[in-house]
């Protein structure tokens, strides 16, 4: 059969009549200028705040200076390729980045993209890496323990699921030794944990996973990298991308714990985007708005109520200060935002002390309402006597003539000190915490040579385990000690002396 022309004309004629081109109009703007990790970009005159924009070669930015005539955003990438004149197309979506369990196990950059060589990331969810904290009705009273496993933290300054505990020191005084033992803390339990690195060596964060992952806690854990290689911009957003990974945990009515390591760099990042942004410097160079940018990032830290599921987001901040200076203008912000703070002390640590926890100034606005019952019964009046000892520690220095009461009350306090010293990596049980601190509070260990107490304390635990298992079983599953168990308890500690004594 002939083919006519005709025939294929009219085809062709009717596919182009009926063709329907699908039409999308795209925001375009060109680069003014570019360096340092910022563009300034004119056109773009329907951007948001927030919005990511997408520049030549799949590199992406974030518009962060709505002005008159340009937007000035950060690029989230390599600038180095970036170029005046180049286009820049507007996406219509906020910054966002991968959430779920497919991150579980993981190390990733703020944007979701995985940096511990294990393939890609299949998650099928994204959540935008701002958000709005939940008003004050839809909260629920912090009331849960997040048990950190450290004694001086959980029976003096106990962390409840959904409080904000700031761990303030110097530099090297264990900080993040106390947010990495905490995670550890978690892996037989319920909570999912974010750890999110600022600005620190890749050696140093190289060393927490592998820390993580000896121990076994990177199977519930989540790291956020934004070393300090990395660009300002891209460790600005980082606490943000980690809080909504955090986030989407405690929407769907589970526990989760967040560590920001630390803000004092990422205030550091921020005060170099905003300048190099041309915002008004203020006080240290910081822009007016360094406070509200730590206040939205730590308000979302939350306990939800039971209608919303009732999980949990707890965060444990860390600001490193200066000789000591708590109050420098990022420590003085960040602990105005907190439900408490973990000091540590340089002279503590160095004399041996650590955990090196200042008692006089560390503070959970919490309290007792985030620790189990029986923490409450045997440690009540363990932060009186320690902070008494410390005071009457100073004042014994210039003084021989020290009177009995004194003198007992000195002993007891070192006793109590040497029981809360507590080795890294080695997070304790809550059930026997509260045994030990039982035992030294009673005046059980006042006549222990303060260079025995660990060892005495090694071995009492081995025979509560061994000879009173029914006393720890109690605490783990009632949370608190019965009049009979703690009589129980009392009769245990004085056959384990007479056991020592032999």
């Amino acid at each position: 059969m002939a083919i006519r022309v005709d025939d294929i004309t009219a085809r062709l004629r009717e596919q182009i009549e009926h063709f329907e081109a699908p039409v999308q109009a795209v925001d375009v703007g060109t680069v003014l200028e570019v360096g340092d990790g910022i563009a300034r970009i004119s056109g773009l005159a329907g951007a948001m705040a927030g919005e990511m924009l997408e520049f030549p070669d799949g590199v992406f930015g974030m518009a962060l200076n709505l002005e008159e005539n340009s937007v000035g955003a950060i690029i989230l990438g390599d600038y180095t390729g970036i170029e005046e004149g180049d286009l820049v197309k507007s996406t219509g979506r906020v910054v966002e980045v991968p959430v779920g369990e497919a991150l579980l196990g993981r190390v990733v950059d703020p944007l979701g993209h995985p940096l511990d060589g294990r393939g890609p990331i299949s998650a099928s969810k994204t959540r935008p890496i701002e958000r709005i904290a939940p008003g004050v009705v839809a909260r629920a009273p912090v009331d849960t323990p997040v048990q950190s496993g450290i004694k001086a933290i959980d029976a003096m300054i106990p962390i409840g699921r959904g409080q904000r505990e700031l761990i303030i020191g110097d530099r090297n005084t264990g900080k993040t030794a106390i947010a990495i033992d905490t995670i550890i803390n978690q892996k037989a339990g319920d909570m999912v944990c974010i750890y999110v690195a600022i600005g620190q060596k890749m050696s140093k964060i190289a060393q927490a996973v592998a820390t993580l992952e000896k121990h076994g806690a990177m199977d519930h854990t989540i790291v956020v990298v934004a070393s300090a290689s990395n660009p300002a911009a891209v460790q600005y957003i980082a606490p943000y991308a980690g809080c909504a990974m955090g986030e989407e945990v405690m929407e769907s009515g589970k526990d989760a714990l967040i560590v920001y390591d630390d803000l004092s760099k990422h205030a550091w990042a921020y005060r170099q985007v905003s300048l190099l942004l041309r915002r008004p410097p203020g006080r240290e160079a910081y822009p007016g708005d360094i406070f509200y940018l730590h206040s939205r990032l730590l308000e979302r830290a939350a306990r939800l109520g039971a209608k919303l599921g009732g999980g949990s987001l707890t965060a444990l901040p860390i600001v490193e200060t200066q000789q000591g200076d708590v109050s420098a203008y990022i420590p003085t912000n960040v602990i105005s935002i907190t439900d408490g703070q973990i000091y540590l002390e340089p002279d503590l640590f160095y004399a041996g002390i650590r955990p090196a926890l200042n008692v006089g100034i560390s503070v959970s606005r919490v309290g007792g309402n985030a620790q189990i019952r029986a923490m409450r019964q045997v440690a009540g009046k363990l932060k009186l006597d320690l902070a008494q000892f410390r005071d009457l520690a100073a004042f014994a220095q210039f003084g021989s003539d020290l009177d009995k009461a004194t003198r007992a009350q000195l002993d007891r306090g070192m006793r109590i000190t040497e029981v809360l010293k507590q080795p890294q990596y080695s997070p304790m049980p809550v059930e026997k915490q509260c045994t030990i601190i039982y035992a030294v509070t009673n005046g059980y260990l006042d006549d222990v040579p303060p260079t025995k107490v660990q060892a005495w304390e090694t071995a009492f635990h081995r025979f509560v385990e061994s000879t009173h298992p029914e006393i720890l079983r109690e605490i783990t599953t009632q949370k608190r000690l019965s009049p009979e168990a703690m009589t129980a308890l009392g009769e245990a500690v004085k056959e384990f002396r007479q056991v020592v004594a032999l």
